[in-house]
């Protein structure tokens, strides 16, 4: 395996230079982030310990952007009981009390007052538990007090009525106080949020689960979340056991990686605990990641 990335790794992306934050780690159930994939397979390429856990990043990206600040994720927060992160292995602790992500935007000069729009990928509680933090007084407040949040308005009203199979992964505490704070842009599909930011639909991790298309002086960039989590998802049945509707998720796959191949797309991963970006390669067979 790769060396494990850095808290902050930086690179330009035609006149924007962007920064892939580690939010911290944690570590999940390896059959369920491969599904229906055999252990023998999966576990060449990501090692599980011995409580067939498997490591994670939980990478955000910065874009230091004309319209300021423009974050996309924002990893899980500092809300949860001990219990919680143990079961999910999350290792998020920065210095001083703060989070990594806090950390990694110290590292760069920056604070989250200093983030002007923070866009949802989606609202599970290792993508969007960073969206609000418990202050010293123990109240949830937004983490980001000065930004507009942009989230589909599709996915605020799935994560706002769970049922067994999902309430396990949303928290109203993640995103109900940025409502209550009138912080929140509601897009519905496919919408430019800044010049040359778009989000895009890619629904079968959950219904409304949206990707982030970069387009600077003719290069893009793709921020995929959880429809490929690792470089090891880009196989097309390569699909996580945890998404609610998986044969949404492989022609969804096919129709984005089909496009960064043609289009020759940075892809950035968000749970790839070694790779924070890379382009795609396809053999005639398989999707692999660029050598």
């Amino acid at each position: 395996m790769s060396a494990p990335q850095p808290l902050v790794d930086s690179r330009m992306l035609g006149g924007w230079r962007i920064h892939a934050l580690q939010a911290g780690g944690q570590k999940l159930d390896g059959g369920a982030m491969f599904g229906v994939v055999p252990k023998p397979l999966w576990e060449r390429r990501i090692p599980a310990d011995d409580r067939n856990r498997i490591p994670l990043g939980m990478r955000c990206l910065l874009i230091e952007h004309d319209d300021g600040l423009v974050l996309i994720d924002c990893g899980a927060g500092n809300k949860e009981n001990a219990r919680f992160i143990d079961i999910y292995g999350i290792e998020n602790q920065g210095a001083a009390g703060r989070t990594a992500l806090e950390d990694a935007l110290a590292q760069l000069g920056h604070s989250p007052e200093d983030v002007a729009i923070v866009i949802d990928s989606h609202l599970h509680f290792d993508h969007g538990g960073g969206n609000t933090y418990r202050n010293e007084g123990g109240e949830i407040v937004p983490t980001f007090p000065n930004a507009r949040y942009i989230m589909q308005r599709g996915e605020f009203d799935y994560a706002s009525h769970t049922n067994e199979r999902t309430a396990a992964s949303y928290f109203p505490h993640n995103f109900a106080p940025v409502a209550a704070a009138s912080l929140i842009d509601f897009v519905e599909g496919e919408k430019e949020v800044a010049s040359g930011i778009r989000v895009l639909p890619t629904p079968g991790h959950v219904p409304f689960h949206q990707g982030v298309l970069l387009e600077s002086k003719g290069e893009k960039a793709f921020y995929l979340a959880d429809l490929v989590p690792t470089a090891a998802h880009l196989p097309l049945p390569w699909i996580m056991g945890y998404d609610v509707e998986p044969l949404v998720t492989l022609e969804t796959k096919r129709r984005v990686l089909a496009r960064a191949l043609e289009e020759d797309w940075l892809l950035i991963f968000e749970h790839d605990a070694t790779h924070a970006w890379g382009r795609v390669a396809n053999d005639g067979k398989s999707y692999s990641l660029a050598i």
